[in-house]
């Protein structure tokens, strides 16, 4: 009764597991095995499965439990398991909440203020988000609802390649109100706009190098006089002794030789 009680315990805690049965825990006695591949090998033992997937140095993996016999599949489990974590962290990352956006109008809104506020709407169910439309009523107003139903169907028509109308317009207190909702979900609104801006760079020429002209040629630079070597440089001559300096010489031996007369 113990065994059985057990085993009991340790269903349930597989039950409450969602990966799928690996290798030993796989419980049936014959599968329905696909290869590494996808190859289709067919009904087999599964013995046989365990010693084709160990082979392999690969896992094998139930997936498919509710078929007779249950279909298996040889696989890096590993690999599997990271890859699928990758896909369901992209899917929370691009996964987005439609949100409710409000624009106000006045009863007797002047052309240019519905122009900017038709487009403001247009931008937000662009994006994937809900509009709220509502008019506020001021005093003698709200004894004329008809007026206000009638700007919020011109409003629905006018936005109407971008939304459809969810709620038609009732009397909120002193406001009458009127959702429209997006065409695309946001998920969709997000993924258009990014296939946008990949066309948008596709199509977008490659920068190509301007032909030069004359006013945006670099200047040349002024050639200069390249320097003769030192020793292609001629010596000066020497400068003449001046001529004071070599008559005095003379005179001063005439003196000597007057003095030696004198003598």
């Amino acid at each position: 009764m113990t065994s059985a009680f057990t085993e009991h315990v340790r269903e349930e805690k597989e039950s409450r597991i969602s990966d799928p049965r690996i290798n030993d825990r796989i419980r049936a006695t014959e599968v329905r095995l696909v290869g590494p591949e996808g190859e289709q090998v067919g009904v087999v033992r599964v013995d046989v499965a365990l010693r084709l997937a160990q082979e392999a140095d690969l896992d094998l993996v139930e997936v498919s439990p509710n078929s007779n016999p249950p279909v298996v599949k040889v696989m890096d489990y590993g690999k599997f398991k990271y890859e699928a974590a990758q896909k369901a962290k992209e899917a929370r990352k691009n996964q987005a909440n439609t949100i409710l956006k409000e624009v106000r109008f006045r009863l007797k809104i002047d052309t240019h203020d519905y122009e900017t506020k038709r487009k403001r709407a247009e931008t937000f169910l662009k994006a994937g988000d809900k509009v709220k439309a509502m008019i506020l009523f001021r005093g003698r107003e709200q004894s004329r609802p008809e007026q206000g139903v009638r700007l919020l169907q011109r409003f629905a028509e006018d936005v109407s390649e971008y939304g459809v109308v969810e709620f038609t317009p009732t009397i909120d207190g002193r406001n009458m109100v009127m959702v429209i909702g997006p065409l695309k979900s946001k998920a969709d609104a997000k993924a258009a706009q990014a296939k946008e801006k990949e066309n948008a760079r596709a199509q977008a020429p490659a920068a190509t190098p301007e032909p030069e002209t004359p006013e945006t040629k670099a200047p040349e630079k002024p050639k200069t006089e390249e320097k003769k070597p030192a020793a292609a440089v001629k010596k000066a001559p020497a400068a003449k002794k001046p001529a004071a300096a070599s008559a005095a010489k003379p005179a001063a031996k005439t003196t000597k030789k007057e003095e030696e007369k004198d003598a």
